[in-house]
């Protein structure tokens, strides 16, 4: 289907990408509705949604009047069925396993119309991988947003093999419209471009650490006033979650087979102690204020 046809999207899993995801959809002129099974993180999920946008009305980035329009055209709910029933473009936000990826397309494949692309914001598992589970796999693609969505302005686009033109073109038009900008991948591998990347450094980043080379607030601090990063490897963990960085080295470990992609030591116990970063008020940093968020969704 052409991009102008595209009226109605669906994002499924309302956790701290979803949302975000949501409300650029709602933004960008589309009737938006986002679904989690949990009513709890819906809630939550429009409260955080209206605080960001209220200081958006307040620094002047957004006219209140543009900000009534966009709540109007974004609902919620709790059931997959009604979410992507009428839906034109659907996008998968839920946690980073791709055993749970693969149920969540089977059933929207099941009931989603022939017509619509379905698309996944997984951070580093190929849509091929998904894709199997539906019976479009012309009409599946890898859609990547990078955290948070409603700041960073980059999505990867990325192709399997049997992903159509036609689909990948429709998706960059989507971003286009969402006002992102978008980087088109037409061989796809695992993490894709800017998270390997990112992970090497991160790699690199605590085997220093590991080894005692230097603590983790030196090498971030390295990172930042030598190479002019905005945020140090370990002050990332844990924005982004280290739970979530733990799961993307577990599904790349069971791709690979290689004993070097397994999760270092240290991120294993700090998602075994909880201790996940900014969402629990502790990981390698403490943070003295937080709120509780589910993983990467």
């Amino acid at each position: 289907m052409d991009s102008k046809d595209i009226q109605r999207i669906a994002v499924i899993g309302a956790g701290q990408m979803g949302h975000q995801i949501g409300m650029l959809c709602a933004l960008g002129g589309y009737e938006t509705i986002i679904q989690d099974m949990n009513e709890q993180s819906l809630i939550e999920a429009e409260n955080k949604l209206e605080a960001i946008i209220d200081k958006w009305v307040h620094k002047g980035k957004i006219s209140p009047d543009a900000k009534e329009a966009a709540f109007q055209r974004l609902s919620f709910t709790n059931t997959l069925k009604e979410a992507v029933s009428n839906a034109d473009f659907v996008i998968e936000a839920v946690v980073e396993k791709l055993d749970v990826k693969q149920s969540v397309f089977k059933e929207i494949d099941e009931y989603a119309p022939s017509h619509a692309i379905l698309a996944s914001n997984s951070s580093t598992i190929v849509n091929s991988l998904i894709a199997s589970a539906t019976n479009r796999p012309e009409q599946i693609v890898n859609m990547h947003f990078f955290f948070p969505p409603l700041v960073m302005d980059c999505v990867e686009v990325v192709m399997s093999e049997k992903t159509s033109e036609k689909t990948a073109q429709t998706t960059m038009e989507v971003c286009k419209q969402i006002n992102r900008t978008a980087v088109l991948l037409k061989k796809e591998i695992s993490g894709f471009i800017a998270n390997r990347i990112l992970g090497a450094l991160q790699k690199e980043a605590v085997f220093l650490y590991e080894n005692g080379y230097a603590d983790f607030e030196d090498i971030d601090t390295i990172c930042k006033k030598a190479l002019n990063h905005p945020i140090g490897p370990f002050e990332l963990m844990d924005l982004s979650g280290i739970d979530v960085g733990y799961f993307v080295m577990q599904q790349r470990y069971s791709e690979t087979g290689d004993p070097e992609d397994k999760p270092a030591a240290c991120i294993e116990e700090k998602v075994q102690k909880g201790e996940l970063g900014r969402k629990t008020g502790k990981g390698f940093y403490t943070y003295h204020t937080y709120h509780t968020q589910g993983v990467k969704q």
